[in-house]
């Protein structure tokens, strides 16, 4: 190779300025599509800021049915596993610990906010392939279950239906939940049912 060959190839491969020009634009892109991923995040809360606060936590959830260590995937409007619920923490994927008792599903999260599911809100389960955007090969347990809208009396003047999914660390447990929370419903429905009449 020839001195002005040469000396054209380390020009190529020493040009600082417009590596360090790339680098600077890749940067400014990065962030600009994590900052207006962050805005719709936002937008996305301010829309659901009229989604009801959920349930105190109790310590307990009564006497134990089941137990089991996984992840929580996210929550959805019930029935469209896109339209994601921010509100109140339950945007947050993370470790959750999952309690069925006879007064209700607790889900206890390392690092985000714990929720409590009451027995009486509980409408059911299954399993499914994906929630909140989130597609698992190896399937999800989706708890449905509703949140009163109390009115200005405090009586309830509606609900809201939700979809919370979660993948147990061992995903051959599902179906017996999936029975366990429609039994739970079940009876919960049937009892307050006989307690109106």
């Amino acid at each position: 190779m020839d001195h002005a060959a040469l000396a054209q190839e380390q020009a190529r491969v020493t040009d600082w300025p417009g590596y360090i020009g790339w680098s600077v634009g890749l940067l400014i892109v990065i962030g600009l599509v994590y900052w207006l991923m962050r805005q719709g995040w936002n937008w996305r809360r301010t829309l659901q800021s009229g989604i009801p606060p959920l349930p105190a936590v109790p310590a307990r959830a009564g006497r134990t049915v089941l137990e089991t260590s996984g992840r929580y995937h996210g929550t959805t409007t019930a029935g469209n596993w896109l339209d994601r619920v921010v509100a109140h923490g339950l945007g947050t994927r993370s470790r959750a610990d999952l309690t069925l008792g006879e007064d209700g599903l607790l889900v206890q999260r390392p690092g985000a906010e714990d929720f409590w599911i009451p027995a009486e809100h509980l409408t059911g389960a299954r399993t499914d392939s994906g929630i909140a955007g989130k597609v698992v090969p190896s399937g999800l347990l989706v708890v449905t279950w509703t949140l009163p809208q109390p009115s200005a009396g405090g009586t309830p003047m509606g609900t809201i239906e939700l979809d919370s999914g979660f993948r147990a660390d061992h995903p051959d447990e599902h179906a017996a939940w999936v029975e366990a929370v429609t039994q739970l419903a079940t009876r919960t429905k049937t009892k307050t049912e006989e307690a109106a009449q």
